[in-house]
């Protein structure tokens, strides 16, 4: 759901809010219905669908739910549906750039709810392109730290960053970036699909492999008042129902988010 931010890494870092879990699979679903339109039916033919079916799978959205997508996805049966994919652009406190990507099957609704959620919450609705040049589309896997051994009687596999390097390195990453728990292999856009099966065939399980939006250069926010309308305009931005991620390029100072979060 999240974008590549601090903003993010904190919010991902805090125990799963039941009441955005409905959202996370209704996005998971869309994603799925989406690659199957575009690129067929078929996981082994449509790495889209494959990597969307696993994100799935990896936050326990049911199988039978996940078939039925692919089905709608693919034109089967009355409920066939299509989603428009859709972005927006936005400014929020200190001049933090904000991307903000929809799925939809209502274009007016969703401006509309999007358009609502920024400037009722201090945000400024961005001409077309103006925050779209900050940030550069690349493809990400993300990948645990620590890998639960084959056999249960031995010990977790610790990875590390130069173990991502030497998978990976054939299939050219451009970055490992350490994230906490997990690094993100940053990588072209055309390259995600070899990067993902580069780390499968290193005997890793990668949590994702997606597009995202990264920014170029990140935005000064220096003050707690500041931050606070941030996380408040980015919180109220996520929270619109057809809103698929948000990226923001904002930069922190570590002892701004430790005082947010007491």
């Amino acid at each position: 759901m999240a974008g590549h931010s601090k903003w993010a890494t904190t919010k991902h870092k805090k125990a799963a809010l039941d009441a955005k879990r409905g959202k996370l699979f209704a996005n998971l679903i869309k994603k799925i219905e989406v690659a199957a339109r575009m690129g067929g039916g078929d996981p082994g033919g449509n790495p889209t669908l494959y990597d969307a079916i696993q994100k799935a799978k990896k936050n326990s959205v049911p199988n039978d739910h996940i078939d039925r997508a692919v089905k709608r996805g693919s034109g089967e049966g009355a409920d066939a549906v299509a989603y428009d994919e859709i972005t927006y652009e936005a400014y929020g406190a200190a001049g933090v750039a904000i991307l903000i990507q929809v799925l939809t099957d209502n274009r007016n609704r969703s401006a509309s709810d999007v358009k609502v959620a920024i400037t009722r919450n201090g945000g400024t609705v961005a001409d077309m392109g103006s925050v779209a040049r900050v940030f550069d589309r690349k493809g990400v896997v993300e990948v645990k730290k620590t890998q639960p051994a084959a056999d249960k009687k031995a010990a977790d596999r610790v990875v590390t960053e130069d173990d991502l390097l030497e998978a990976t390195l054939d299939a050219e990453p451009e970055d490992i970036v350490d994230e906490g728990d997990v690094f993100k292999i940053v990588c072209d856009p055309t390259n995600l699909v070899a990067v993902r099966k580069a780390v499968q065939d290193a005997g890793l399980d990668y949590e994702s492999a997606d597009l995202e939006f990264r920014p170029q250069f990140e935005q000064a926010v220096d003050s707690k008042e500041a931050a606070e309308k941030l996380f408040k305009l980015l919180d109220a931005i996520e929270d619109v129902d057809d809103v698929e991620a948000v990226y923001s390029n904002e930069d922190v100072p570590d002892e701004i988010l430790e005082s947010l979060d007491a």
